[in-house]
């Protein structure tokens, strides 16, 4: 039966965004400023500036930036690495 259970654990999926830099600069490709990067997340313009800063990024942040940023495959990885992870 162990060996069922290394099956169901897969390796979560590489976020796209684990830096500041990485976040500052895909926001900067978009062309637009921090408050309507942000916003749609919940993260105010003075939170997403610590961030792409260098603060540390929380992983619910780093998670709901990849599924509102990622593209639809990676997005659709990470869904289905999340259900995977509820029914254990």
């Amino acid at each position: 039966m162990a060996g069922n259970d290394t099956k169901k654990q897969a390796k979560r999926p590489r976020l796209r965004f684990t830096s500041g830099e990485s976040i500052k600069a895909y926001r900067r490709e978009l062309g637009i400023n921090q408050t309507n990067f942000w916003q749609p997340i919940g993260v105010t313009q003075s939170g997403g500036c610590r961030y792409e800063t260098g603060r540390n990024i929380p992983m619910p942040v780093q998670l709901v930036l990849h599924l509102t940023y990622g593209t639809e495959a990676e997005v659709e990885r990470l869904l289905s690495w999340l259900r995977t992870q509820k029914e254990k």
